[in-house]
């Protein structure tokens, strides 16, 4: 279990405090739901937790087989519905292996990041697009 602070702070922006380290992180509301746009928004945070949950989940995997895997990159884009009711309806993850695409352990580290705990705890209606780009 991991425990987290959040305060409302006013203006539509909270701040998180992380219980083990300490580390801090802010959130305002999306310009296109009546916030300022100036920190990630809640939603932002799911997308970025996807994609950095990948990356982890990746590593890892890599280094049960002696891989590591420093310099690989993700890029999130969230879409929201459209209608209501308001919620994530696709998250794309589009991610940068330094590994020569005929790597023999891409179809490993590929299905790793299929089975990120982030992705496998997300409603099944929100739509996930995982792209593998291989530059090594």
């Amino acid at each position: 279990m991991v425990e987290a602070t959040i305060c409302y702070e006013g203006d539509l922006r909270c701040s998180a405090v992380h219980g083990p380290s300490q580390s801090a992180i802010e959130t305002d509301a999306p310009v296109d739901n009546t916030g300022k746009g100036e920190r990630f928004s809640p939603t932002d945070l799911v997308g970025t937790a996807l994609a950095t949950c990948v990356l982890t989940t990746m590593a890892i995997a890599g280094r049960r087989k002696g891989l590591e895997l420093p310099g690989m990159t993700a890029i999130s884009r969230k879409h929201m519905t459209a209608e209501p009711p308001r919620r994530i309806a696709k998250l794309e993850v589009a991610i940068t292996i330094p590994l020569p695409a005929d790597h023999p352990e891409r179809a490993f580290l590929e299905a790793a990041a299929r089975g990120c705990p982030v992705g496998r705890s997300l409603h099944p209606d929100t739509v996930i697009e995982e792209t593998f780009s291989w530059v090594g």
